[in-house]
């Protein structure tokens, strides 16, 4: 038959890009999917995470068809190398082939129950193998074209397969089944070339004008599906006396690549760049999808999961038909939603207070597809359904008996529609015109488009909330305008927590979730999911709208209005959340089923008694709980609970650096007893001393018992006025030669100064310090020291007579001795220059030189070139403008 097309978007869940894909074939339990290609490689992929888990490649050109075991970790392969392979996943290699065909292997199938392998060639025939004997046991021969494809009958001895010979077999396996029983199969050569009796022809369709590419069984009735190149797709019954055609459809425009049910569907694809379902009740076509110049060549269907894959020229797509997510509301302790139930839709309530489900009414079927939305009306009970496909259309459906009639429902072809008020509710022409209508229908306003928005969401107190590109608007029917406003973008679904002082609402997309204020739409957090490996589902707030609960892919997590997430519990499949109430959640799966489950709360509950400062309730919770780990006191840490964290910490360590946090010194002691570390105590001692504890920075400074702990002893009795301890202290510290000079000079100690000033060969400090004190022996005594000094760096032998001294000597003690003068900028460098060779240094005066008390001299540089040619001093002259 011919029909009417209609186009629709299918749901891409993941998709490659990739050579031309050839064969396809759904792991049964895991989100595993395989890809052979035409270059000869074999992808396996995650498609829920959408990463590539391995790479095959052993085969010598294109690989044509793939197939997973339902219960080993095994799949199998056949390609243009003539060969059949058998693989180990787990392995991750080929443990072995099986050889016998003699052209191109098209496809390969494996047994449902018997370790059974078909698979179709070029060669014109299909072979039975025995994938544990490693042995062919069977050749089928017959067609006498190209055999494009076989495929065994999920329950029965049977097998059908599809040739260019324009014809579909069915064979039966019975015999060989019995046969199997009794021997085993060694692979005979004379079989194999003449085929055997064990496997019979039970039927020959013929139909098809054209040859016949893809062949497959019904799932659970004696129907096969065929596609061709005549573009015809063809419905097969099979009785137990004959296999007659009973259905034709038409739409494609070029050959029909592949062909299968998928549930009471069926799906095809071809080489028109289209895949088409086809509703066979309906005898129609209720989806077309298409892509640019990609030719469509394999389908796999998912066993058991609403997933559907097809292989084009540029990779391949796994996709949904329709969503899974039922049409629901909560209105009150009422549950609506809508379920498939023995091929009809029904609308059914679920009551919290009684915890009884009732049907309410069945949908017609003039829809093919599920609601996307339903928006129940409470006082005038009845409720709108909005449809997405076609453009957009609603149902307004009165509830007060469980049949209603065609002319009972109310119509209309609008892509969005919601109660707002008693007897009124909303919808969006295509010029995206907010319509007002009553319960029967009739238009009541028509308000402009606001920001382009293309949905309509519920909001309490007779308002809408009206979905725009990356806002969400506040929109007052009444009042005709916007009054709030919340930046959110590609919002799917709203969600609104119980009434209460501080009501909220989610906003959920397809990675994050935005929740605002009721009054002004303020933000309040946001929390988003990786958009490789994730989506949101659902979501839901507690009872006290504080947290909200929310489902991804796989998990079951809960965000705090602090923006904390956790996760609550690892999901097998995805669920849609209705309710949460203490510790019970209740939710509907993919099946429309509502179900309950117990969570655990403890981690939430802990975070909300931190954020409200309720330390019984925490102590309680951490003592009847199982809250551990290190991930519990970094985060305890962040929020800045160290105290907290310590009833979660054995470990030394990390308790003496929560005990510093925190304050907590004397626990703090404790640790560093157990850690017996110097740095540990330093780090205490200056805790204490920011405290105020100077006792306790003392004990830990003895503790520590290092140079540098020495000079912190040293400053500490300084500053309580104990010099004699503070001098003892300092003296400790041998190495640190500053700290003692430092102390000396807060003490006043000039005899220390001095020795310390000698001992670093500094004898020209040392003669002022002394001179200044009064010192004039010592400075006497100084002065010969530093004038030896630079005799040795000038390498000038020492006089005869020491009080006979030359011109340029005396000279040079003048400068040294500094008598009512400030030494020479320019002497001194070049006297310290020479005297440093010897091994003395210098070290700042302890006056502070500024250009006021340090003149300045200038002094050419042939001057110094020659004194220091003949170790003589050159004499200065002052510059022109003094000190200047």
């Amino acid at each position: 038959m011919s029909s009417e097309t209609v186009s629709s978007q299918i749901l891409i869940k993941f998709e490659t890009r990739s050579n031309r894909v050839k064969g396809l074939s759904f792991h049964p339990k895991r989100p595993w999917i395989l890809a052979s290609l035409h270059t000869g490689a074999i992808q396996l992929w995650d498609y829920r995470m959408g990463t590539l888990i391995e790479r095959f490649e052993e085969h010598d050109g294109p690989v044509r068809g793939v197939d997973f075991h339902d219960n080993q970790p095994l799949f199998c392969s056949g390609g243009d190398d003539q060969k059949v392979k058998v693989w180990d996943y787990k392995l991750r290699r080929c443990i072995f082939t099986l050889v016998g065909h003699i052209d191109y292997v098209r496809t390969v199938q494996f047994h449902k129950r018997l370790p059974w392998i078909v698979s179709a060639s070029d060669d014109g025939t299909l072979r039975i193998w025995n994938w544990q004997g490693r042995s062919c046991m069977s050749v089928l021969t017959g067609h006498n074209h190209y055999v494009m494809s076989a495929a065994f009958h999920p329950r029965r001895d049977l097998v059908v397969s599809a040739s260019l010979d324009q014809t579909l077999r069915l064979w039966d396996l019975y015999g060989l089944k019995s046969q199997a029983k009794t021997s085993s199969f060694a692979g005979n050569v004379t079989q194999d070339i003449f085929g055997g009796s064990d496997v019979q022809v039970k039927f020959n369709l013929e139909g098809h004008e054209r040859g016949v590419n893809y062949a497959s069984f019904h799932p659970t009735l004696p129907l096969i599906v065929s596609g061709s190149d005549d573009r015809s797709v063809r419905v097969w019954r099979v009785e137990e006396v004959r296999a007659y055609e009973i259905e034709q459809f038409r739409g494609h425009t070029s050959n029909v690549s592949c062909v299968m049910y998928f549930k009471d569907l069926i799906v095809s694809n071809s080489e028109d760049r289209s895949i088409r379902v086809w509703d066979v009740k309906l005898r129609s076509t209720i989806h077309i999808s298409k892509r640019d110049t990609d030719r469509f060549w394999i389908l796999a269907v998912h066993p058991e999961k609403n997933m559907i894959a097809a292989g084009h020229d540029t990779g391949m797509i796994v996709f949904k038909l329709e969503r899974e997510r039922p049409a629901m509301q909560l209105c009150g302790d009422t549950l609506y939603w809508v379920k498939q139930s023995s091929g009809d839709r029904q609308l059914r309530a679920y009551n919290f207070d009684s915890k009884t489900e009732t049907p309410v009414v069945t949908l017609s079927h003039r829809q093919t597809h599920p609601p996307h939305t339903l928006s129940y009306c409470k006082e005038e009970n009845m409720a709108v359904f909005s449809y997405a496909q076609d453009g957009g259309s609603f149902e307004l459906y009165p509830l007060g008996k469980s049949t209603v009639s065609n002319d009972e429902v109310r119509r209309g072809f609008y892509s969005s529609s919601v109660f707002f008020q008693r007897n009124k509710f909303a919808v969006l022409d295509k010029n995206r015109q907010i319509i007002i209508k009553n319960t029967q229908n009739n238009i009541l306003a028509v308000l402009p488009a606001v920001h382009n928005a293309d949905e309509i969401f519920w909001a309490p107190n007779n308002q809408l909330l009206l979905r725009g590109d990356d806002k969400v608007y506040m929109f007052d029917p009444h009042q005709k305008k916007v009054v709030a406003t919340a930046a959110a973008s590609g919002v799917k679904y709203v969600v609104w927590s119980p009434e209460c002082r501080d009501t909220k609402v989610a906003f959920i997309s397809k990675y994050a979730i935005n929740i605002f204020t009721k009054k002004g739409l303020k933000p309040v957090c946001s929390v988003r999911v990786h958009e490789n490996t994730s989506r949101m589902k659902s979501a839901c707030f507690d009872e006290k709208a504080v947290v909200l609960l929310y489902t991804t892919l796989n998990h079951l997590k809960y965000c705090l209005s602090n923006g904390d997430t956790g996760t609550i519990k690892t999901l097998d499949a995805p669920i849609y959340l209705v309710k949460v109430a203490g510790d019970e959640v209740t939710y509907l799966n993919r099946e429309g089923n509502l179900a309950t489950m117990k969570i655990d709360t403890s981690e939430y509950q802990f975070k909300l008694a931190l954020l409200d400062h309720r330390w019984n309730d925490v102590r309680r919770i951490v003592k009847n709980t199982r809250i551990h780990g290190q991930a519990w006191v970094a985060y305890l840490q962040q929020r800045g609970f160290p105290e907290v964290a310590m009833y979660f910490v054995r470990d030394p360590k990390i308790r003496f650096k929560l005990a510093l946090e925190c304050g907590n010194l004397d626990d703090a002691v404790e640790c560093a007893e157990q850690l017996k570390d110097e740095a540990a105590w330093l780090k205490l001692s200056e805790t204490a001393m920011q405290s105020g504890n100077v006792k306790l920075a003392t004990t830990c400074l003895n503790k520590a018992s290092s140079s540098t702990t020495y000079q912190k002893m040293s400053f500490l009795n300084f500053l309580m006025g104990d010099n004699e301890k503070a001098c003892d202290y300092a003296d400790m510290a041998r190495d640190d030669v500053n700290g003692r000079f430092q102390m000396a000079l807060f003490t006043g100690d000039v005899d220390a100064r001095l020795k310390l000033l000698e001992e670093a060969g500094q004898f020209t400090l040392a003669h002022q310090v002394a001179a200044r004190a009064g010192k004039a022996e010592k400075a006497e005594a100084l002065v010969q020291k530093a004038m030896k000094g630079v005799q040795d760096a000038m390498k000038i032998a020492p006089p005869e007579d020491e009080d006979d001294d030359t011109e340029d000597l005396a000279a040079a003690r003048q400068t040294l001795e500094l008598r009512g003068q400030e030494a020479s900028f320019a002497t001194a460098n070049g006297l310290v220059e020479a005297a440093s060779k010897a091994g003395a240094g210098l070290v700042l005066p302890s006056k502070k030189a500024n250009r006021e008390n340090w003149p300045l001299y200038r002094i050419e540089e042939s001057k110094v070139q020659a004194m220091l040619a003949s170790g003589q001093a050159a004499e200065p002259e002052v510059a022109e403008g003094g000190a200047g």
